[in-house]
């Protein structure tokens, strides 16, 4: 056992981006990483709100930027990403947690709207985010990405049939990347969320979500997305250095239940 594996387990002197930062999942993990040491920039097509949770890490005491970022603008994406490895003077941890709604049948008039929103922000975003990122990864001496897809992608509910080819094509990416770019020391992990309060459930009526949650989850209950957030942060610390290629749900134990 090396020295490296007994050090504490922070990210004390590490640089991260989080997409989709500006509330959810992405808000979370952003604040658990500043919490852990990490300075965070925080990234989301909506600007306002994204600020929002840099302010929250700074008032918290720990470093964070803000930036708006369409993560399907590869021009944007390569500029963003740049800024904050510039800001930092290093990056080390890629989460690509931004995501849309697109729940369409696949007989729906607007689907092919639905499935290349869906495909350009969730995967075809995600790819740009690593490959912008990448130079500054490789630098890194414990470089990480930790994508975020969804039960969704393990199986799958009606309507949703866009949602879930574009998360399933992230746990791919995710499995080609890790055998890419593990001998340059660069872990690529996959989160799968399962039901979670975020503002992409928000609409749904407590009582449904209840039921759902009863009858399809293990513990019983939806997620919050701190729960979430815990998890990805985990794939982030030294610790996890022989973690790669993994697919995790997190997800109340909803994938192991039959019935």
């Amino acid at each position: 056992m090396t020295d490296d594996l007994l050090s504490p387990r922070r990210l004390t002197g590490r640089a991260a981006i989080v997409t989709g930062a500006a509330g959810g999942m992405g808000r979370a993990t952003a604040r658990i990483l500043a919490a852990e040491g990490a300075a965070v920039a925080c990234a989301d097509i909506d600007g306002a709100r994204v600020e929002e949770t840099a302010a929250m890490i700074r008032a918290a005491g720990g470093r964070a930027q803000a930036f708006a970022l369409d993560v399907a603008d590869a021009a944007v994406v390569r500029r963003v990403v740049a800024a904050a490895a510039e800001g930092f003077g290093r990056l080390d941890i890629l989460v690509n947690n931004a995501g849309v709604s697109v729940f369409k049948p696949i007989e729906a008039d607007d689907y092919d709207a639905a499935w290349d929103r869906g495909v350009a922000i969730m995967l075809t975003g995600t790819q740009l985010m690593i490959r912008a990122a990448l130079p500054h990864l490789r630098r890194s001496d414990a470089g990480r990405i930790v994508n975020i897809a969804s039960t969704e992608a393990l199986g799958a509910t009606a309507g949703h049939s866009a949602y879930s080819a574009a998360k399933a094509g992230i746990t791919g990416l995710t499995r080609g990347l890790a055998v890419e770019l593990g001998r340059a020391g660069i872990t690529v992990n996959c989160i799968c969320p399962g039901p979670i309060n975020t503002p992409m459930t928000a609409a749904i009526p407590a009582d449904q979500k209840a039921i759902y949650a009863k009858r399809r989850t293990a513990l019983g209950r939806y997620g919050e997305p701190e729960e979430v957030a815990h998890i990805t942060a985990s794939l982030c610390l030294p610790a996890a250095s022989f973690i790669t290629g993994a697919t995790i749900p997190v997800d109340g134990g909803l994938m192991a239940r039959n019935a």
